[in-house]
């Protein structure tokens, strides 16, 4: 999991860094009117992902897979405010009566003596696995519009009826949401495994990681 956070964080990194050489400069000069190119950092290329002879195609891969990240870590911090603040789903998770909220928090849900079952996680990923064949993709065709455009001609909320503008502040609120919940959730992970070596701060939000 702690491998996918930090993946998720270099491929946001390549969205948004100022030209080193001349082949980080061809770079800018394709991509520095992108969305997520914004002050105070601009381009930000710190690994170097589109330096070079790099073409669109390129790009909008890395900005997929910047946004699905983003969109994960979001659902990811957000679970972690909703059940540290005591909110789970009623009922027991299992025929053998453990409530959900009978298991931990964060990292040790998933791994620890406490955590949910083999069975319970295999259910979880499979879920996902389904969600990802079914919904979460790009089908060519049905009139999305941008990287990342999910409707696939049959979900709207809405979004035919904004103008242009409108429709690039909203792709960029959540491009810039996803970014602060990949580096929130990274966090609330590394704190909850330096809790053993007696460090235990009082975050905003989460409070104690108890």
């Amino acid at each position: 999991m702690k491998s996918a956070i930090i993946a998720a964080l270099i491929g946001s990194a390549a969205a948004f860094a100022p030209a080193q050489n001349k082949a980080a400069t061809t770079a800018l000069n394709a991509f520095e009117d992108e969305l997520g190119v914004q002050p105070p950092l601009g381009f930000f290329d710190p690994f170097g992902l589109l330096s070079g002879d790099v073409t669109q195609e390129r790009f909008d891969r890395l900005r997929y897979v910047e946004i699905k990240h983003g969109r994960i870590a979001q659902l990811a911090f957000l679970g972690q405010v909703v059940t540290r603040a005591g909110i789970h789903l009623p009922g027991n998770i299992d025929y053998a009566g453990n409530a959900f909220d009978s298991f931990p928090n964060g990292v040790a849900a998933l791994i620890g003596p406490d955590s949910i079952p083999f069975e319970g996680q295999g259910q979880i990923i499979a879920f996902i696995g389904w969600l990802e064949i079914a919904f979460m993709r790009d089908v060519p065709g049905t009139g999305n519009e941008h990287v990342g455009d999910f409707r696939n001609g049959y979900i709207d909320f809405g979004w035919d009826d904004f103008d242009e503008e409108t429709k690039l502040q909203k792709r960029a609120i959540e491009l810039n949401n996803g970014r602060a919940a990949m580096f929130g959730i990274l966090g609330l992970m590394v704190h909850e495994e330096i809790q053993p070596l007696g460090y235990d701060p009082d975050l905003p939000i989460i409070g104690h990681l108890q």
